[in-house]
């Protein structure tokens, strides 16, 4: 196992931000997961092949764990919910029967908070972990996502020498200990209150459901910048006359699928899509253009994180620029005023914001361009 965790530890270095120290605490994990993995496999110990899958579950390790990372802690809780929601959604459902699709959405949010929960202590409890161990940096939330969704897709043998996905066994769970006629309003239940007195010291439901949200840590700086960052770019949307755009972003907001915006806002399939490109253009101006700054801020990739870049891509990109991109560079690292840059390159305002987007552009299509 030593060469995979050499395998692990180097990828980690070249690949991600992090100190040596973390890259070495989480490929030491990954290394044990592989192990413990390839031991307990009846099937890859009769194979007679141990290192080759171990390396062969070990590279499918690490580029689950390094494609949460270029994800963001933000983007990557996004891509996990959203992998998980699809896997559960037809197993989600109370015993009183038919569920509107917002009303699903609801209960998915409140098992999928539970299963987070579960995924954690099981990662400390397989990692040997101590109890209070909870992701701190960028490569850890990374890794402790990657986790959750591979403990959320393992086969659990049932009668009958069937199998399923033991996040599909805990949904049904869940659905089953839902009592048959209970509404609870979420906002209620944070506050601790309802209207009517009798009915919040008789129903204990309200207070699980609180319990459950107030034992939560959400990332509160995070969830600000999302706030802004959707306010920001309603605003920009509206000032450029895009109201379409604004009702398609709300939309695409609540993870509603494409034929249910397109009902909603009685498009045909060949109009949303127009719309569709139309946001897509306004949302790459906002990014990188009008509010850059916010935005990158929002994603971890902010200029005091070399725009999201690894060091070998960072080096690279500069590497690839003219003498002039380069000190526009420089210049914005110093946070000087787009005038006060534009007066020192020697051009106007206009040019010189044109010459930010561009690069801005180039290091976002290094950054999402595929392995």
């Amino acid at each position: 196992m030593e060469a995979i965790f050499q395998l692990l530890f180097n990828e980690l270095r070249q690949s991600t931000r992090a100190s040596e120290s973390n890259c070495r605490d989480v490929a030491e994990r990954l290394t044990a997961e592989v192990e413990r993995t390839c031991a307990q496999s009846d099937r890859i110990q009769a194979s007679g092949k141990m290192d080759v899958w171990a390396t062969k579950l070990a590279r499918h390790r690490l580029k689950q764990c390094l494609d949460y990372y270029k994800l963001g802690s933000v983007g990557g809780r996004v891509e996990l919910h959203s992998t998980l929601s699809a896997i559960v959604y037809r197993y989600i459902a109370p015993p009183q029967g038919q569920l509107s699709y917002q009303a699903r959405l609801h209960y998915i949010e409140d098992f999928l908070q539970i299963f987070y929960a579960e995924a954690l202590n099981a990662l400390r409890r397989e990692a040997m972990l101590s109890a209070t161990f909870s992701p701190r940096t960028l490569l850890e939330v990374a890794e402790y996502m990657a986790f959750t969704e591979r403990y959320a897709k393992r086969r659990i043998g049932l009668p009958g020498g069937r199998s399923q996905q033991l996040v599909i066994l805990r949904a049904q769970t869940f659905s089953k200990q839902q009592p048959p006629e209970t509404s609870i309003d979420m906002d209620r239940a944070v506050e601790g209150t309802t209207p009517d007195p009798e009915t919040n010291r008789q129903d204990p439901s309200t207070g699980q459901v609180r319990e459950q949200i107030v034992d939560r840590e959400p990332d509160l700086g995070s969830d600000l910048l999302r706030e802004t960052v959707i306010r920001e770019l309603i605003a920009y949307l509206e000032d450029n006359n895009q109201r379409e755009c604004v009702d398609y972003f709300v939309l695409r907001l609540q993870d509603l699928q494409t034929h249910e915006i397109e009902e909603i806002l009685g498009l045909t399939p060949r109009q949303r899509d127009y719309l569709q490109q139309r946001f897509r253009y306004h949302l790459t101006r906002f990014a990188l253009s009008h509010h850059w700054e916010l935005v990158h801020q929002w994603l971890d990739v902010d200029l005091d994180r070399n725009l999201g870049l690894t060091p070998q891509q960072w080096d690279d990109f500069l590497a690839s620029l003219s003498a002039e991109s380069v000190e526009l560079l420089n210049l914005k690292r110093q946070k000087m005023t787009d005038s006060e840059i534009a007066r020192r390159l020697g051009c106007s305002l206009s040019q010189a914001n044109k010459q930010w987007f561009k690069l801005l552009k180039q290091v976002w299509e290094i950054r999402n361009q595929p392995e």
